[in-house]
Protein backbone atom coordinates (compact mmCIF):
# COMPACT_ATOMS: atom_id res chain seq x y z
CA UNK A 1 0.00 0.00 0.00
CA UNK A 2 1.16 3.53 -1.25
CA UNK A 3 1.57 6.59 1.06
CA UNK A 4 -1.78 8.20 -0.72
CA UNK A 5 -3.46 4.66 -0.02
CA UNK A 6 -2.52 4.87 3.29
CA UNK A 7 -3.51 8.74 3.73
CA UNK A 8 -6.90 8.17 2.04
CA UNK A 9 -7.53 5.07 4.57
CA UNK A 10 -6.73 7.35 7.82
CA UNK A 11 -8.79 10.36 6.09
CA UNK A 12 -11.74 7.82 5.98
CA UNK A 13 -11.19 5.63 9.20
CA UNK A 14 -10.53 8.99 11.35
CA UNK A 15 -13.21 11.43 9.44
CA UNK A 16 -10.33 14.16 8.80
CA UNK A 17 -10.64 15.84 5.61
CA UNK A 18 -7.60 14.28 3.03
CA UNK A 19 -6.05 18.42 2.48
CA UNK A 20 -6.07 18.45 6.52
CA UNK A 21 -4.26 15.23 6.58
CA UNK A 22 -1.76 16.27 4.04
CA UNK A 23 -0.99 19.08 5.89
CA UNK A 24 -0.15 17.40 9.09
CA UNK A 25 1.98 14.92 7.09
CA UNK A 26 4.06 17.91 5.69
CA UNK A 27 4.37 19.35 8.93
CA UNK A 28 5.53 16.33 10.82
CA UNK A 29 8.50 15.52 7.71
CA UNK A 30 9.56 19.28 8.30
CA UNK A 31 10.11 18.41 11.99
CA UNK A 32 11.87 15.34 9.91
CA UNK A 33 13.83 16.42 7.95
CA UNK A 34 15.42 19.10 10.58
CA UNK A 35 16.31 16.28 12.37
CA UNK A 36 17.56 14.59 9.81
CA UNK A 37 20.13 17.13 8.21
CA UNK A 38 20.56 18.78 11.75
CA UNK A 39 19.01 21.90 11.12
CA UNK A 40 19.08 24.48 14.05
CA UNK A 41 15.89 24.73 15.66
CA UNK A 42 15.78 28.75 14.96
CA UNK A 43 15.81 27.78 11.09
CA UNK A 44 12.41 27.32 9.72
CA UNK A 45 11.71 24.51 7.29
CA UNK A 46 8.97 23.92 5.73
CA UNK A 47 8.11 20.50 3.41
CA UNK A 48 5.36 20.38 0.18
CA UNK A 49 4.00 16.94 -0.68
CA UNK A 50 2.26 16.76 -4.12
CA UNK A 51 -0.36 13.41 -3.66
CA UNK A 52 -0.60 13.06 -7.41
CA UNK A 53 1.68 12.14 -8.55
CA UNK A 54 3.27 11.50 -5.12
CA UNK A 55 6.67 13.87 -4.57
CA UNK A 56 7.82 16.04 -2.00
CA UNK A 57 9.76 19.42 -1.46
CA UNK A 58 11.90 21.11 1.06
CA UNK A 59 12.50 25.43 0.70
CA UNK A 60 15.72 26.38 0.54
CA UNK A 61 16.44 30.22 1.55
CA UNK A 62 17.74 32.29 -1.06
CA UNK A 63 20.88 33.53 0.09
CA UNK A 64 23.86 36.06 -1.74
CA UNK A 65 26.42 33.34 -0.50
CA UNK A 66 25.54 29.90 1.01
CA UNK A 67 27.50 29.18 4.47
CA UNK A 68 24.35 26.34 4.82
CA UNK A 69 24.26 24.48 1.84
CA UNK A 70 21.37 21.81 3.81
CA UNK A 71 18.95 24.66 3.88
CA UNK A 72 20.14 27.42 1.62
CA UNK A 73 20.81 28.32 -1.90
CA UNK A 74 22.61 30.92 -3.92
CA UNK A 75 20.77 33.59 -6.08
CA UNK A 76 22.40 32.06 -9.56
CA UNK A 77 21.14 28.68 -8.55
CA UNK A 78 17.77 29.96 -7.49
CA UNK A 79 17.31 31.58 -10.92
CA UNK A 80 18.14 28.63 -12.44
CA UNK A 81 14.74 27.34 -11.49
CA UNK A 82 12.68 30.84 -10.89
CA UNK A 83 14.37 33.52 -12.71
CA UNK A 84 12.82 36.16 -10.52
CA UNK A 85 14.27 34.42 -7.40
CA UNK A 86 15.51 37.27 -5.39
CA UNK A 87 17.50 37.07 -1.44
CA UNK A 88 15.07 35.80 0.91
CA UNK A 89 12.75 33.83 -1.03
CA UNK A 90 12.12 30.13 -0.90
CA UNK A 91 12.91 27.82 -3.34
CA UNK A 92 11.58 24.43 -2.84
CA UNK A 93 13.72 21.37 -3.88
CA UNK A 94 12.92 18.27 -4.64
CA UNK A 95 13.83 15.57 -2.31
CA UNK A 96 12.96 11.70 -1.12
CA UNK A 97 11.31 11.60 2.17
CA UNK A 98 12.32 7.76 1.89
CA UNK A 99 16.13 8.88 2.37
CA UNK A 100 15.38 11.00 6.07
CA UNK A 101 16.85 7.93 7.20
CA UNK A 102 15.11 5.75 10.53
CA UNK A 103 15.35 8.47 13.23
CA UNK A 104 13.89 10.62 10.44
CA UNK A 105 11.06 8.72 9.62
CA UNK A 106 10.49 7.61 13.00
CA UNK A 107 10.29 11.30 14.02
CA UNK A 108 7.87 11.67 11.30
CA UNK A 109 5.68 8.59 12.48
CA UNK A 110 5.33 10.40 16.01
CA UNK A 111 4.53 13.85 14.85
CA UNK A 112 1.78 12.55 12.60
CA UNK A 113 0.49 10.37 15.35
CA UNK A 114 0.23 13.18 17.75
CA UNK A 115 -1.15 15.59 15.22
CA UNK A 116 -3.95 12.36 14.49
CA UNK A 117 -4.78 12.64 18.02
CA UNK A 118 -4.95 15.87 18.06
CA UNK A 119 -7.45 16.05 14.99
CA UNK A 120 -9.71 13.20 16.50
CA UNK A 121 -9.59 15.86 20.17
CA UNK A 122 -10.95 18.84 17.67
CA UNK A 123 -13.33 16.35 15.99
CA UNK A 124 -14.61 14.87 19.47
CA UNK A 125 -15.53 18.15 20.52
CA UNK A 126 -16.84 19.24 17.60
CA UNK A 127 -19.49 16.48 17.74
CA UNK A 128 -20.03 16.70 21.65
CA UNK A 129 -19.17 19.90 22.80
CA UNK A 130 -23.28 20.50 23.31
CA UNK A 131 -24.01 16.75 23.90
CA UNK A 132 -22.94 16.72 27.34
CA UNK A 133 -26.44 15.59 29.15
CA UNK A 134 -27.85 14.77 26.14
CA UNK A 135 -29.54 11.31 24.39
CA UNK A 136 -27.62 10.45 21.74
CA UNK A 137 -27.91 7.14 18.85
CA UNK A 138 -24.98 5.14 18.47
CA UNK A 139 -24.02 1.85 17.16
CA UNK A 140 -22.43 -0.76 19.83
CA UNK A 141 -19.03 -1.22 17.56
CA UNK A 142 -16.27 -3.33 19.88
CA UNK A 143 -16.05 -4.66 23.32
CA UNK A 144 -12.19 -4.03 25.14
CA UNK A 145 -12.22 -5.30 28.34
CA UNK A 146 -14.81 -4.41 30.45
CA UNK A 147 -15.90 -1.62 28.15
CA UNK A 148 -18.60 -0.99 25.20
CA UNK A 149 -17.59 0.82 22.32
CA UNK A 150 -20.49 2.84 20.81
CA UNK A 151 -20.05 4.99 17.71
CA UNK A 152 -21.79 7.75 17.46
CA UNK A 153 -21.28 10.40 14.34
CA UNK A 154 -18.12 8.39 13.77
CA UNK A 155 -16.69 8.71 17.11
CA UNK A 156 -16.02 5.97 19.39
CA UNK A 157 -17.67 6.68 22.76
CA UNK A 158 -17.11 4.48 25.82
CA UNK A 159 -19.40 2.53 27.18
CA UNK A 160 -17.57 1.34 30.68
CA UNK A 161 -19.05 -1.24 32.97
CA UNK A 162 -20.24 1.09 35.53
CA UNK A 163 -22.82 2.75 33.41
CA UNK A 164 -23.38 -0.62 32.01
CA UNK A 165 -26.91 -2.48 32.42
CA UNK A 166 -26.05 -5.87 33.61
CA UNK A 167 -29.29 -7.56 32.09
CA UNK A 168 -27.92 -5.93 28.21
CA UNK A 169 -25.87 -7.63 25.92
CA UNK A 170 -24.63 -4.98 23.71
CA UNK A 171 -24.28 -6.71 20.66
CA UNK A 172 -22.04 -5.59 17.83
CA UNK A 173 -24.26 -3.69 14.89
CA UNK A 174 -27.13 -3.10 18.13
CA UNK A 175 -28.62 0.30 17.95
CA UNK A 176 -29.29 1.53 21.44
CA UNK A 177 -29.64 5.00 22.89
CA UNK A 178 -26.66 6.57 25.64
CA UNK A 179 -26.51 9.58 27.57
CA UNK A 180 -23.13 11.37 26.74
CA UNK A 181 -22.19 11.22 30.77
CA UNK A 182 -18.91 13.47 29.90
CA UNK A 183 -15.55 13.71 28.13
CA UNK A 184 -12.94 12.76 30.22
CA UNK A 185 -9.41 14.43 29.24
CA UNK A 186 -7.65 12.75 32.33
CA UNK A 187 -5.71 10.09 30.45
CA UNK A 188 -3.29 10.42 27.11
CA UNK A 189 -6.33 9.93 25.42
CA UNK A 190 -9.84 12.22 25.22
CA UNK A 191 -12.76 10.21 25.80
CA UNK A 192 -16.36 10.61 25.17
CA UNK A 193 -18.20 8.99 28.09
CA UNK A 194 -21.69 7.51 27.57
CA UNK A 195 -24.15 5.88 30.25
CA UNK A 196 -26.93 3.49 30.13
CA UNK A 197 -27.83 3.31 33.93
CA UNK A 198 -28.09 7.13 34.81
CA UNK A 199 -31.14 8.56 35.70
CA UNK A 200 -31.21 10.71 33.35
CA UNK A 201 -31.28 8.55 30.33
CA UNK A 202 -34.71 7.95 31.22
CA UNK A 203 -35.83 11.68 31.82
CA UNK A 204 -34.50 12.49 28.80
CA UNK A 205 -36.32 9.46 26.63
CA UNK A 206 -39.09 10.80 28.25
CA UNK A 207 -38.63 13.94 26.29
CA UNK A 208 -37.98 12.45 23.04
CA UNK A 209 -41.71 10.49 23.33
CA UNK A 210 -43.69 13.25 24.92
CA UNK A 211 -44.54 16.17 23.03
CA UNK A 212 -45.41 17.96 25.97
CA UNK A 213 -42.27 17.45 28.42
CA UNK A 214 -40.21 18.91 25.79
CA UNK A 215 -42.85 21.87 25.35
CA UNK A 216 -42.96 22.57 29.06
CA UNK A 217 -46.14 21.93 29.28
CA UNK A 218 -45.43 18.22 31.24
CA UNK A 219 -42.45 18.69 33.99
CA UNK A 220 -40.47 15.80 35.33
CA UNK A 221 -40.07 16.41 38.73
CA UNK A 222 -37.79 13.08 39.95
CA UNK A 223 -36.58 10.26 39.16
CA UNK A 224 -35.59 6.87 40.60
CA UNK A 225 -34.44 4.15 38.54
CA UNK A 226 -32.74 0.52 39.13
CA UNK A 227 -31.51 0.35 35.53
CA UNK A 228 -32.65 -2.86 33.73
CA UNK A 229 -35.61 -3.66 36.49
CA UNK A 230 -37.85 -0.92 37.56
CA UNK A 231 -37.89 2.90 37.44
CA UNK A 232 -40.58 5.47 39.12
CA UNK A 233 -40.81 8.96 37.36
CA UNK A 234 -43.02 11.65 39.10
CA UNK A 235 -44.68 14.12 36.95
CA UNK A 236 -46.93 17.58 37.20
CA UNK A 237 -48.79 19.18 34.49
CA UNK A 238 -48.49 23.12 34.54
CA UNK A 239 -51.91 23.08 32.05
CA UNK A 240 -54.81 21.82 34.46
CA UNK A 241 -56.04 20.57 30.93
CA UNK A 242 -53.50 18.35 30.01
CA UNK A 243 -53.66 14.95 32.13
CA UNK A 244 -49.45 14.41 33.20
CA UNK A 245 -49.75 10.92 33.46
CA UNK A 246 -52.12 10.63 30.31
CA UNK A 247 -49.29 12.13 28.31
CA UNK A 248 -46.52 10.39 29.52
CA UNK A 249 -48.06 6.61 29.22
CA UNK A 250 -49.57 7.67 25.82
CA UNK A 251 -52.46 5.94 23.79
CA UNK A 252 -52.74 2.56 24.79
CA UNK A 253 -49.42 2.95 26.50
CA UNK A 254 -47.42 3.46 22.90
CA UNK A 255 -45.32 6.35 24.87
CA UNK A 256 -43.80 4.71 27.81
CA UNK A 257 -43.89 1.25 25.66
CA UNK A 258 -41.48 2.62 23.07
CA UNK A 259 -39.11 3.77 26.11
CA UNK A 260 -39.36 0.57 27.65
CA UNK A 261 -37.91 -1.23 24.48
CA UNK A 262 -35.71 1.38 24.58
CA UNK A 263 -34.50 0.19 28.02
CA UNK A 264 -34.81 -3.37 27.47
CA UNK A 265 -38.00 -4.32 29.09
CA UNK A 266 -36.77 -1.79 32.56
CA UNK A 267 -40.92 -1.61 34.03
CA UNK A 268 -41.75 2.08 34.46
CA UNK A 269 -44.22 3.49 36.99
CA UNK A 270 -44.83 6.66 36.01
CA UNK A 271 -46.70 8.71 39.21
CA UNK A 272 -48.45 12.16 40.05
CA UNK A 273 -46.13 14.73 41.77
CA UNK A 274 -47.48 16.37 44.49
CA UNK A 275 -46.70 19.37 47.10
CA UNK A 276 -48.17 17.40 49.83
CA UNK A 277 -45.76 14.73 50.98
CA UNK A 278 -48.85 12.40 52.55
CA UNK A 279 -50.07 12.07 48.69
CA UNK A 280 -46.76 11.94 46.99
CA UNK A 281 -45.58 8.93 49.33
CA UNK A 282 -49.06 7.19 48.58
CA UNK A 283 -48.99 7.56 44.96
CA UNK A 284 -44.96 6.95 45.05
CA UNK A 285 -46.13 3.27 46.61
CA UNK A 286 -48.17 2.74 43.90
CA UNK A 287 -49.59 -0.20 42.69
CA UNK A 288 -49.78 -1.01 47.19
CA UNK A 289 -52.91 0.70 48.44
CA UNK A 290 -51.85 2.41 51.52
CA UNK A 291 -54.59 2.70 54.32
CA UNK A 292 -52.79 5.47 56.64
CA UNK A 293 -48.92 7.08 57.00
CA UNK A 294 -47.83 9.48 59.74
CA UNK A 295 -44.98 12.01 58.46
CA UNK A 296 -42.07 13.11 60.98
CA UNK A 297 -41.16 16.60 59.49
CA UNK A 298 -37.94 16.48 62.15
CA UNK A 299 -36.77 13.27 60.00
CA UNK A 300 -38.26 13.49 56.81
CA UNK A 301 -39.70 10.02 57.84
CA UNK A 302 -42.86 8.31 56.91
CA UNK A 303 -44.42 5.63 59.29
CA UNK A 304 -46.78 3.89 56.07
CA UNK A 305 -49.47 1.58 57.06
CA UNK A 306 -51.17 -0.96 54.15
CA UNK A 307 -53.53 -3.93 54.35
CA UNK A 308 -51.94 -7.47 55.28
CA UNK A 309 -52.53 -8.17 51.87
CA UNK A 310 -50.58 -5.64 50.12
CA UNK A 311 -47.56 -5.86 51.97
CA UNK A 312 -45.05 -7.82 50.29
CA UNK A 313 -46.57 -5.70 47.01
CA UNK A 314 -45.33 -2.15 48.91
CA UNK A 315 -42.34 -3.37 50.05
CA UNK A 316 -41.72 -4.82 46.42
CA UNK A 317 -39.37 -7.67 45.65
CA UNK A 318 -36.15 -7.00 47.50
CA UNK A 319 -37.23 -3.81 48.96
CA UNK A 320 -37.55 -2.39 45.73
CA UNK A 321 -40.59 -0.70 45.21
CA UNK A 322 -40.04 0.82 48.76
CA UNK A 323 -37.10 1.54 47.46
CA UNK A 324 -37.69 3.69 44.72
CA UNK A 325 -40.44 5.21 46.37
CA UNK A 326 -37.99 6.82 48.89
CA UNK A 327 -35.83 7.52 46.54
CA UNK A 328 -38.50 9.35 44.28
CA UNK A 329 -40.09 11.37 47.56
CA UNK A 330 -36.91 11.94 48.92
CA UNK A 331 -38.63 10.71 52.54
CA UNK A 332 -37.37 7.40 54.72
CA UNK A 333 -40.41 5.38 54.45
CA UNK A 334 -41.14 2.49 57.17
CA UNK A 335 -44.05 0.36 56.15
CA UNK A 336 -45.91 -2.23 58.43
CA UNK A 337 -48.90 -4.37 57.57
CA UNK A 338 -52.44 -3.56 59.51
CA UNK A 339 -51.50 -6.27 62.17
CA UNK A 340 -47.84 -5.61 62.27
CA UNK A 341 -49.20 -2.08 63.33
CA UNK A 342 -51.71 -3.12 65.88
CA UNK A 343 -48.93 -5.64 67.35
CA UNK A 344 -46.93 -2.58 67.88
CA UNK A 345 -49.35 -0.33 69.16
CA UNK A 346 -49.33 2.13 66.72
CA UNK A 347 -52.16 1.81 64.84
Amino acid sequence: MDILQQLNQIAQERDIPLEDLQRELEESLAVAYKRFINVPNDVPVSVTITLQPLSASVGKEVVAVVTEPRYQISVVDARKKNSEAEIGDIIPMAVDPNQFGRIAAQTAKQVLQQKLRDAETRRINDVFHEKIGEVVTGVVSRREGQSVYVQVNKVEAELPRREQVPTEPYRPNDRIKVYVYKVDDSQRRLRVIVSRTHPNLLRKLFELEVPEISQGVVVIKSVAREPGQRSKVAVYSTDERVDAIGSCIGQRGARVQAIVDELRDEKIDVVPFSDNPRQFITDALSPAKVNSLKLNEAEKSAYVIVPDNQLSLAIGKGGQNVRLAARLTEWKIDIRSESQAATEGKK
